[in-house]
C-alpha cells in the first residue's frame, strides 16, 4: 500500500477519534478535536497531491479518498447537530448529505459504465469550504469556553453561521454542476 493510501486510511481512523473528542466533555476537548480535525484535513490535501505528483493514483485511493472526506465532514456536522452549533445546522447537514448521496450514486452509475467522474474545482471548493467552516465552528467553541461575554458569543456565532451557510451554498452549486456535466448517466430513457 502506498503512502497516499495510508494517509487516507489514517484520516478514516482519525474520524471517530475526532468525533469522540469533540463530543466528550473533558478539559480542552474542543482544542483536541480541532487539532485532530486539522491534521485529518491536511492529510486530504497531502495524499491527493502526492498521489498525482508521484504517479501513485490507485483505484483504491480514488474510491477511499472521497469517502474519507465525506466521513470526516459528516461526523462534524452530526456533532454540530448534537451540540446545537449553527443556525439551521440540521438543514445544512441535510443539504450536504443529499448532495453526497446524489453525487456518489452518480459516480457509481458512471463507474458501472466504465467512466470515472473526477473531482472538479467546485467539488474541491465545496470540501475546502466545509472544512474551513468546521474549523471556524470548533475553534469558536473553544474560544467561547474562555469567555463569559455575550458579545463574544454573538460574533463567533455570526461568523460560524456565515461560514456554514457559504459551505452549504457551495455544496448545492457543486452538486448541480456535477449533475449537469454528467446528465447522460442519469438519462431515464436509458
Amino acid at each position: 500500500m502506498n503512502l497516499p493510501n495510508k494517509l487516507t486510511i489514517a484520516r478514516l481512523i482519525m474520524t471517530p477519534v475526532f468525533l469522540a473528542t469533540f463530543l466528550i466533555d473533558f478539559p480542552h476537548h474542543y482544542l483536541v478535536a480541532l487539532i485532530i480535525f486539522c491534521v485529518a484535513s491536511i492529510t486530504d490535501y497531502i495524499d491527493g497531491n502526492m498521489a498525482r505528483k508521484c504517479g501513485l493514483v490507485t483505484d483504491f485511493g480514488k474510491f477511499l479518498d472521497p469517502l474519507a472526506d465525506k466521513m470526516l465532514t459528516t461526523s462534524a456536522f452530526l456533532g454540530f447537530i448534537h451540540l446545537g452549533i449553527g443556525y439551521g445546522i440540521t438543514w445544512i447537514t441535510f443539504i450536504v448529505l443529499i448532495r453526497e448521496f446524489l453525487i456518489t450514486s452518480l459516480r457509481l452509475v458512471s463507474a458501472g459504465k466504465g467512466n470515472v467522474i473526477a473531482a472538479n474545482i467546485w467539488g474541491k471548493a465545496k470540501t475546502v469550504s466545509q472544512m474551513l467552516a468546521i474549523i471556524v465552528a470548533i475553534g469558536g467553541r473553544y474560544i467561547e469556553s474562555f469567555f463569559n461575554n455575550s458579545t463574544v458569543f454573538c460574533v463567533i456565532d455570526v461568523i460560524t453561521n456565515i461560514m456554514l451557510w457559504i459551505s452549504a451554498v457551495l455544496t448545492v452549486i457543486s452538486g448541480v454542476i456535477y449533475v449537469v456535466q454528467n446528465k447522460d448517466f442519469i438519462d431515464p430513457k436509458k
